[in-house]
Formats: C-alpha cells, sequence, structure tokens
C-alpha cells in the first residue's frame, strides 16, 4: 500500500473515530440533563456578558431551577397555548408551522420561526443562537435526541425553567418570585398567561409593566388555555398527585 493511500486511509479513520466520540458525547450530555439541572446555557452566558458590557457592572443572571410539581399547573398549560398546541403530538418538529415560517420570510419583512418548544429546549440548552444552516441541523438533532432521551414532562420542565421571561429573569420561578412576589406553585390563569406572552421578546416585553399590546396577548392566551380544555388536555405531562 503506498504512503498515500495509507495517509488517506488514517484521515478516514481519525474522521470516523471523531464523529464516533461526539456522537457518544452528545448522548452522555443529553442523558445527564435528563436528571441533572442544567447549570446555565450559552444563552444565559451571553446574557451576562451583554448587559455586563453595557452597564459596566457584574450583572447576575437571575435563574432557580425547579421541578415540575414546584409549578402551577397553569404554567405549562400556558406556553402550549402561546407556543405550541401540537406539543403533546408531535415528534419534536411541527412541519406545517415550519413550512408557513418559511414562506412568510420569503416574501421578506419581519423573520418568524416555525421552532416547536422541544426545538426551542434544543437550541437554548445545547447550542448558541444564530441562523446558519449547520445550527439548525444541529438543532435538529438535539431536538430528536431529547424526544427520544428524555420524553415531553422533562422537555416541558426544563423548557419552563431556561426560557428567558425578562432581562436576565430565566425560568418560571425566577419570574414569579421577581413579578408576582410568589412561588410558581401558586401563580394562576392570568399570571401564567402574562408570562407566556412575554416570551417571544421578553426584552422588548415586560412582565412587570405590561403594555397594551402584552395585555391583549395575555387575553388571547388564557381563553386559547380555556379551549384547549384547561390542565385537563395536558394531563399526560402532570406528575402524579402524590408527587406534588
Amino acid at each position: 500500500m503506498s504512503k498515500k493511500r495509507l495517509g488517506l486511509r488514517q484521515i478516514k479513520l481519525l474522521f470516523v473515530k471523531l464523529v464516533l466520540s461526539l456522537f457518544l458525547l452528545s448522548i452522555a450530555w443529553v442523558l445527564l440533563y435528563r436528571w441533572v439541572a442544567p447549570p446555565a446555557t450559552l444563552h444565559m452566558i451571553k446574557r451576562r456578558a451583554e448587559a455586563g458590557a453595557a452597564d459596566k457592572t457584574n450583572p447576575e443572571i437571575d435563574y432557580r431551577f425547579v421541578k415540575l410539581e414546584e409549578m402551577s399547573d397553569q404554567l405549562p398549560l400556558a406556553v402550549v397555548a402561546s407556543e405550541d398546541q401540537l406539543f403533546l403530538q408531535h415528534n419534536g418538529f411541527d412541519v406545517e408551522a415550519i413550512m408557513d415560517a418559511f414562506k412568510r420570510n420569503q416574501k421578506g419583512g419581519n423573520i418568524r420561526g416555525g421552532s416547536t418548544i422541544s426545538q426551542q429546549v434544543a437550541k437554548n440548552v445545547f447550542l448558541w443562537h444564530g441562523r446558519s444552516y449547520l445550527r439548525k441541523g444541529v438543532e435538529a438533532y438535539f431536538t430528536l435526541l431529547i424526544e427520544m432521551l428524555w420524553g415531553k414532562q422533562r422537555i416541558m420542565e426544563v423548557y419552563l425553567n431556561i426560557a428567558e421571561m425578562g432581562d436576565g429573569v430565566f425560568g418560571v420561578e425566577a419570574a414569579s418570585q421577581k413579578y408576582f412576589k410568589k412561588p410558581a406553585k401558586e401563580v394562576g390563569r392570568q399570571q401564567a398567561a402574562l408570562l407566556a406572552a412575554v416570551l417571544p421578546n421578553p426584552i422588548k416585553f415586560s412582565a412587570k409593566n405590561p403594555s397594551g399590546y402584552t395585555l391583549r396577548r395575555r387575553t388571547k392566551i388564557a381563553r386559547a388555555m380555556g379551549r384547549l380544555g384547561g390542565t385537563t388536555y395536558i394531563k399526560s405531562i402532570l406528575p402524579p398527585e402524590d408527587e406534588k
């Protein structure tokens, strides 16, 4: 065998080993977060850095991870009604919503996404923010992994803990304490709907001082929660009563 062929074979072997190592590492990473709360996300770190650069202080990120049984049932219902009404039915992707967003974006104007809750969790927990095809491809891979290895209940639990709900405020516990002076367990329907209403842009929209638009959006979400059938609609992902 010539040196050239030997060299190519070694390169191919190294490449296969690299791909296999990355695959096994990603599996281990996802499995770890099935039971362990993510200590932080890249988005949290980025937001902290942006805030520090803006005002020359040492800003803190308010992030308090709590179990799903430590939250009001209205909270998962609110984000399903607002963000992803097919969350319980799809396998991580809402193809119709993705195609609709693609068609709208082709026409220009404001960029709209078609991401499901599962895709948002994959992006925010494991990846960086961006619009490249590479990142979207890796996002799809991690979305499939968490759907297979976590299940809907854990995906929802992590989503409600890492979603930004105000400037540097991450998760329903931090948001509930900051805006309502109560734990997430005691949040009612209107308050849950208000937190869901700011999710598209938690820097522009405020749960503390909601604008008329935010209040109208809250009302719309609260009505959608009722049309879905209330918390009965998400019963399959709620913890058993004896665990609450």
